[in-house]
């Protein structure tokens, strides 16, 4: 190779990198980058299942790798203090549920602001939420005849969630609140740990979402006593919900949204929101979602912005209509 060739080699190559550094190559030319999901959520969640099951999805729409990284943990505050020190570049977000505005509500103290310290980026919609018992534990099969049961051996029967504070916690308090009945709340790090226990016998009862469950009520390893939507699950048809089952007007939702840190930019905002938009209505993710039980209704980033807050009133008020006191 002679000094010319050399010299026009390196010229180019100089070029490309001063190009790429500029941000002036294509994207497609540029190394593919990565997007990390933090998870605040253990491994069988159903926000690890509904964000697994767009990850493809979401890879493809953002023209990046995906990882989903769980970091459960104190009901979710570990994961959600790794996103809010997290730099605001658009390379690090998450899929969270409503537990992040009953927090503030339930918990003392909190190594963020919420919403303060994120930037909601869309609602992406909800997911039903079952009551499930050990059948082995549990001869009740209606909620009707669980609550009598309740009744009978006040605050002797456990339940569990997946922490403190979570949606899965403050639905089982207004359950026993409108049933009238007592129990003892057995905080797990976890939906994981917690349903294994349940199925061993450790615990007699939790709240559940339907996407973690499915396959434990299908093989009869826990038996389903109701819905807590307003109307059955098209993925559940059978199972009626509490509210047809004289706990009138008995609902809880537990929906899920996409947040980032804060201070992200209006430019990152909208291309996470987009790729959003876009993996949901990918047809492999909407058959997941169907699967799942889940339904889908994505709304704007101001939209999310407006119901974070809302909500954070909405569940105060809930919390103290129970009862619960801030750990």
């Amino acid at each position: 190779m002679n000094r010319e060739t050399q010299l026009t080699r390196r010229t180019c190559l100089g070029a490309a990198l001063a190009a790429f550094a500029a941000g002036g190559l294509p994207l497609l030319a540029r190394a593919e980058s990565t997007v990390k999901f933090i998870l605040p959520n253990a491994t069988g969640s159903g926000i690890d299942a509904i964000t697994r099951a767009a990850q493809p999805a979401l890879a493809k729409a953002l023209n990046a790798s995906v990882v989903v990284d769980n970091q459960p943990g104190a009901g979710g505050v570990v994961g959600l203090q790794a996103l809010a020190r997290s730099a605001p570049d658009g390379n690090t977000l998450s899929v969270v549920s409503n537990n992040v505005v009953i927090f503030p509500s339930v918990l003392k103290s909190l190594p963020f602001d919420m919403p303060g310290d994120f930037t909601p980026i869309a609602v992406v919609g909800a997911t039903p939420m079952v009551l499930v018992v050990n059948p082995a534990k549990v001869p009740a099969t209606s909620a009707r005849d669980f609550i009598a049961l309740l009744k009978s051996k006040p605050g002797q029967l456990n339940f569990g969630s997946g922490g403190n504070g979570t949606i899965l916690h403050l639905a089982t308090e207004l359950f026993l609140e409108a049933g009238g009945a007592t129990a003892r709340h057995i905080p797990y790090k976890g939906v994981g740990p917690m349903v294994t226990d349940l199925m061993g016998g450790q615990i007699e009862f939790a709240t559940v979402a339907l996407p973690s469950v499915q396959g434990q009520i299908r093989s009869g390893s826990l038996r389903a006593i109701g819905m807590l939507s307003p109307q059955r699950s098209p993925a559940a048809p059978d199972i009626p919900t509490l509210a047809e089952q004289g706990l009138t007007n008995f609902s809880v939702d537990a929906w899920f949204a996409v947040i980032g840190p804060k201070n992200l930019s209006a430019a990152n905002v909208n291309k996470a929101h987009e790729a959003v938009v876009a993996a949901f209505n990918d047809p492999a993710v909407k058959e997941a979602m169907a699967k799942q039980g889940n339904t889908i209704n994505i709304g704007t980033p101001e939209q999310a912005q407006a119901a974070f807050r809302s909500e954070l009133a909405k569940y105060a008020a809930l919390v103290k209509k129970v009862g619960l006191e801030p750990q």
